[in-house]
């Protein structure tokens, strides 16, 4: 074979994995840039497929859609603030005085860094000179706190996050009172009715598994949360309630919700308490708690309709964190189990199905 010949199919090889490689980061870009209008649509997408289950037993109950989207959405927007009104003003107040909080834990932990840095510098000069003792104390470095507050921009993140709330849930609405309109007009362009049976049959099971999963999990957090806050409450640590709806909320987030829970919890406990002992029971309790729910609870309820690899789902976490923040952690999993779906379906998309199984 002539070498023109062999590097025919060889430079077809490279062309194809440019273009796949080119394809793959303009994808990501336009997620990236493209946020403020994904992020408002995919998040109402998801909580629609959540809540569509509610809305069709309203529907059987002889209530007409677009009054029933309007009934749901106004019971929630009621118990979050509600929620909000109970628990939130004791967070915002916690967080107004966070500069005080850390500077109280710094005040309690050094004493415990100097005097080990003490004993650490008794043995290290044992056999040396006053003179050189007294250059070594000249040299050991000053703890100070400076805080810097930033109210522009914390009242610009303000502003852009009730922006994103509104435009969410005002499409929510449109999607809950429209019913199946969407999943209709998908199935009509559809060009063969295998492919219309298909589309149907993927719409219909992404709807189901994360309806499922958002119900299930929702109600995993909900009584982690209240454990977590009852233990809180027998301990004596103020605000018992808040930090159980907290790390509630924390345990949405895969792996780094409940390390950032404990580390709440941590800095609470060693706030509260003078001994290092009781300061650190809160963070062990919803340790334990979320062993328990991560071994045994969430398991069961779950089952194995959502044996997703481990690995996948870590990765898929840092990436949608990374393009899309906090929502993007809370999407990752929904995202994962969606694609998951429509890979199941394809048969061109099976290995990728394979890859994303436990």
């Amino acid at each position: 074979m002539t070498p023109s010949a062999e590097s025919g199919p060889a430079i077809a090889v490279k062309a194809i994995s440019s273009q796949i490689v080119l394809v793959v980061l303009g994808t990501i870009a336009f997620f990236y840039f493209a946020r403020p209008v994904l992020l408002p649509v995919i998040l109402a997408c998801i909580a629609g497929m959540t809540l569509k289950p509610l809305i069709g037993w309203l529907y059987h109950c002889h209530v007409p859609k677009p009054l029933s989207a309007a009934v749901v959405l106004c019971v929630l927007m009621a118990a979050f603030t509600v929620g909000f009104l109970q628990l939130g003003r004791p967070a915002l107040r916690w967080m107004n005085e966070a500069p005080e909080h850390m500077t109280e834990l710094l005040q309690k932990l050094i004493p415990r860094i100097g005097a080990f840095n003490e004993a650490a510098t008794a043995v290290s000069d044992l056999g040396a000179t006053e003179e050189e003792k007294m250059a070594e104390q000249k040299k050991s470095p000053k703890f100070e706190v400076k805080v810097s507050q930033g109210n522009s921009s914390i009242l610009n993140w303000t502003g852009t996050l009730l922006v994103g709330i509104g435009e969410t849930l005002v499409l929510l609405y449109l999607l809950l009172a429209s019913g199946d309109l969407f999943t209709q007009k998908l199935v009509h362009v559809m060009p063969t009715l295998r492919d219309k049976k298909r589309a149907v049959e993927i719409n219909r099971e992404i709807q189901q598994n994360i309806s499922h999963y958002l119900f299930s999990v929702s109600l995993i957090n909900l009584g982690l949360g209240i454990a977590a806050g009852a233990g809180l409450y027998f301990m004596d640590v103020p605000n018992a309630a808040m930090w159980g709806m907290a790390v509630a909320t924390l345990n949405y987030v895969p792996y780094f919700g409940p390390v950032a829970g404990v580390a709440l919890l941590a800095v609470v406990g060693l706030l509260t308490f003078d001994t290092l002992p009781r300061g650190l029971l809160p963070p062990g309790w919803y340790l334990l708690l979320h062993l328990l729910e991560a071994n045994l609870v969430t398991p069961v309820l779950l089952g194995r309709r959502f044996t997703l690899n481990p690995v996948i789902i870590f990765i898929s976490l840092i990436f949608w964190t990374w393009l899309w923040g906090v929502p993007g952690a809370l999407l990752s999993v929904p995202i994962l189990v969606s694609i998951k779906v429509i890979c199941d379906h394809l048969p061109k998309l099976s290995p990728v199905s394979e890859l994303l199984t436990r």
